[in-house]
């Protein structure tokens, strides 16, 4: 019984997730250039000069020549504006084990940064990109990703990167990025 509430919130939750991303999905009308051009507006900053310094400063990222290692940017990628970021429908929900029994649940939700005009495309393989993200997160959460300091920089750049690792074998080089746009962890007991 112990166990039963939380899978019961979290499920709601993820219910209640997926009720508020079709509601508030946006129409046909909204393009990524157009959603670029006015966050370029409201920040006055250039969307398409993109200012990747601290990357350089960073020994571990500087040190290595992967071009899907965490943290690098892709070389082919294209300006900021010419891109579109695709939300999956549901979040994603994890068990986090030890000794055989959940210790807790982990959710986040994900969104991929593609070409504008991919987004159909996503929707349309969303069921094996769920399928192939939840064995990522599950391998992330048996290997000790999501004990500790789960949102540790190192180890979220280790899950971004083979989560995007993961997208591009199923959607090809059009993934650019893979962003974690809402984590959270509950300690079960």
């Amino acid at each position: 019984m112990r166990l039963i509430f939380p899978i019961v919130l979290a499920m709601a939750g993820a219910g209640a997730g997926l009720g508020a991303g079709i509601i508030l999905r946006p129409g046909a009308e909204a393009t990524g250039e157009q959603a670029a051009g006015s966050a370029e507006q409201l920040d006055g900053h250039d969307a398409s000069r993109t200012e990747l310094a601290w990357q350089d400063a960073d020994p571990i990222v500087a040190s290595t020549n992967d071009p899907l290692a965490a943290g690098t940017p892709d070389p082919h990628a294209p300006a900021v504006s010419d891109t579109e970021f695709t939300k999956l429908n549901n979040q994603f929900v994890v068990p986090v084990l030890r000794d055989g029994q959940v210790r807790s649940m982990v959710i986040l939700s994900l969104s991929l940064e593609t070409p504008v005009g991919r987004r159909e495309r996503i929707f349309d393989r969303e069921p094996r990109i769920r399928d192939t993200f939840l064995q990522v997160l599950f391998d992330h959460a048996n290997a000790g990703g999501f004990d500790g300091d789960f949102t540790n920089g190192d180890r979220m750049d280790v899950l971004r990167g083979e989560l995007r690792r993961s997208a591009r074998q199923l959607l090809g080089p059009d993934v650019y990025d893979i962003l974690v746009t809402d984590i959270a962890r509950q300690d079960l007991g």
